[in-house]
């Protein structure tokens, strides 16, 4: 389930997701590598872990915000 009973909104995917969201926006490239966003998110969210990060990317991907291509995320917006 996307949304949770948790209150912490930190370790929801829709945080996490918006949290990708502007770290995508930050950057000048429209293609990016996994693991260099999620060192960039780690340093601002110390709670982040990699199942939560990819869980959101699968959301970002589903709602076509995101696309993988050779390895590489691109973003669609």
């Amino acid at each position: 389930m996307i949304l949770g009973k948790d209150i912490n909104p930190k370790k929801q995917i829709y945080y996490i997701s918006a949290l990708v969201l502007n770290e995508l926006k930050s950057f000048d490239s429209s293609e990016f590598d996994f693991f260099d966003v999620f060192n960039s998110l780690k340093t601002k969210e110390k709670d982040l872990t990699v199942n939560l990060y990819s869980l959101s990317l699968d959301w970002l991907y589903l709602l076509g915000a995101i696309k993988k291509h050779k390895n590489r995320l691109i973003k669609c917006f």
